[in-house]
């Protein structure tokens, strides 16, 4: 998309000007006032804004991005994962964030599923709720009975979202390649990058099959677990707009109190959740990334239910090793592994301070390397590790990222259900867990065969593409690229080094041959120019010194 070639008529010309205003309105702007389109800087000047500008950027931030609906909220959601990304104070405002997306009519949800599934509601279901009981930024939710009696839940896509968060991407995705382009300080949070990472995120969670996946081999790999339901899911009622699960009856987690009542010691509902949640990380790989009180429910005989898993994380085997290696070198207090194995999973900027960034590590690991992992404070211990990390611009995966936020988040939510509650004393079985996957024979095997495999293409491939270069060389066709950084800086001296050598040269010529006018026997042109030559040799040392210090 085009931001020059939009028209203010058109959709997307009408949804970017209504976002413009959005970010002028809560003075959040500041950033595009760089960019040479469609006059921005005219355009952010407001006396409507100046209510805005005694509230903190993070408040300011999370109103506008509430009001400019679905595809921002959920970009704010995805950012309060992203501490080293934000800062932790905007990314804590963020995690406030909540659509009040208002139900569509009736008649809208009943065209929906007929377009979806082929029926109308009254023939698919003995009984269908057309009035929604809860409705978010994506979707919303009805009760309803299928023919055999069983009672369900059923999530119904609202009518237009997936093209209004389409053009809404568009145009994202747009802005983030003009703020990288002529915004600098943009670009240490690698604007497109993130603006593409959230591009697929949100794509898969506006297709319910994605959650219906999810939902399906969470309950494989819980199976033999009675202590946790998932809901089961039923394929015959479900498409890419449309979920039907079963429904569960119960008590929230957001009622500490009810759970309490309920003869359940809070403490317990915490710990269950807290290890159903350690169990899909170390053990599966794939995991809820959500872990908020409303998505954990209390069932009979203390079952613990999972909600909403539309938004998941997936442990490869780099990801693994990193939280191992990571935990390991914690035990070790080997603070300068510790450093260059985050510098190794990150991307540092060029000019990194290493030598600060080792010893803010250090300092970290004095604090917590000599604890015992069953008295660690966990959630401090990743939060101080995400603010270094932030501190000195490196930015992690969203991978790790994500695995960081969801574990804090675990924890804190754990805490909300019990104050005394202690994640590290869960971790402890899986500590010798990591030990044993770490030294397992299988894992060593599968290095061997990955090491095989780079070898074998490096002995297939190597001489042919050695053959190739040294062709090259041979035939005059070789081209090394090689880029120097402020070259036009290192020209314009030279050019004027030359300037000022033919000044005093010229001028040495015109005063040795005493050129007409001549006062007291000195040709005036010739001491003209060995003043004006002094004046740009004086202006080229001092933006040289000036340049040196900086």
């Amino acid at each position: 998309m085009n931001l020059l070639n939009l028209n203010e008529h058109s959709k997307q010309g009408k949804r970017l000007l209504e976002i413009i205003r959005i970010l002028r309105h809560y003075r959040v702007g500041d950033w595009f006032k760089a960019i040479p389109v469609l006059e921005l800087p005219d355009m952010m000047r407001s006396p409507e804004s100046r209510e805005m500008r005694d509230r903190p950027l993070a408040e300011r931030l999370r109103l506008a991005l509430t009001e400019m609906g679905t595809t921002f909220i959920k970009l704010g959601q995805i950012l309060s994962t992203r501490d080293d990304l934000v800062g932790p104070d905007i990314a804590g405002e963020l995690r406030k964030l909540q659509a009040d997306t208002p139900a569509d009519q009736p008649e809208v949800v009943q065209r929906t599923i007929k377009d979806e599934l082929g029926a109308a509601p009254e023939s698919l279901f003995s009984v269908f709720e057309l009035e929604a009981f809860s409705s978010a930024s994506i979707g919303q939710v009805h009760r309803a009975v299928l023919k055999d009696g069983q009672e369900v839940v059923v999530k119904v896509q609202h009518d237009g979202i997936q093209e209004k968060v389409r053009v809404d991407l568009d145009i994202l995705m747009t802005l983030a390649k003009l703020l990288q382009e002529y915004v600098p300080e943009t670009r240490a949070y690698q604007p497109v990058a993130t603006a593409n990472d959230f591009r697929r995120t949100l794509l898969r969670e506006l297709d319910f099959t994605s959650e219906r996946r999810s939902m399906e081999q969470f309950s494989r790999n819980f199976k033999d677990d009675s202590t946790v339901h998932i809901p089961a899911v039923y394929g015959d009622y479900c498409s890419r707009r449309v979920l039907t699960m079963g429904m569960l009856q119960g008590i929230s987690g957001t009622k500490p109190d009810e759970i309490q009542s309920s003869g359940v010691p809070l403490d317990d509902f915490a710990r269950a959740a807290a290890k159903v949640f350690l169990n899909m990380i170390f053990r599966d790989g794939f995991y809820h990334a959500d872990p908020h009180p409303g998505n954990f429910m209390l069932l009979e005989n203390g079952v613990l239910g999972l909600l909403d898993c539309g938004m998941v994380g997936r442990i490869d085997e780099p990801t693994r090793e990193l939280f191992e290696d990571l935990l390991i070198l914690l035990l070790q207090k080997d603070s300068e592994e510790f450093a260059d194995l985050l510098l190794r999973a990150g991307s540092a900027p060029e000019d990194v301070d290493r030598i600060a960034f080792r010893t803010d590590v250090s300092d970290l690991l004095i604090e917590y390397g000599t604890q015992e992992l069953d008295e660690l404070d966990l959630g401090a211990a990743l939060e101080q590790i995400t603010s270094i990390v932030r501190r000195h611009h490196i930015l992690m995966p969203s991978s790790v990222s994500l695995l960081l936020k969801t574990l804090v988040m675990l924890e804190g939510t754990s805490r909300m259900l019990n104050p005394n509650f202690s994640m590290a004393e869960l971790l402890e079985p899986f500590k010798g867990q990591l030990i044993r996957q770490r030294m397992d024979p299988q894992r060593y095997l599968r290095g061997l065969q990955r090491a095989a495999r780079d070898i074998d293409r490096l002995a297939r491939k190597g001489p042919r593409n050695l053959a190739d270069i040294l062709e090259r060389l041979q035939s005059g066709r070789l081209k090394i690229k090689h880029e120097h950084e402020r070259l036009d800086v290192i020209v314009d001296r030279i050019i004027v080094g030359i300037i000022v050598a033919s000044l005093f040269l010229g001028s040495s010529i015109l005063l040795s041959q005493r050129f007409p006018p001549l006062i007291f026997g000195i040709s005036v042109i010739g001491a003209l120019g060995y003043l004006w030559a002094v004046v740009v040799m004086g202006k080229l040392l001092w933006s040289q010194m000036k340049r040196s210090q900086q």
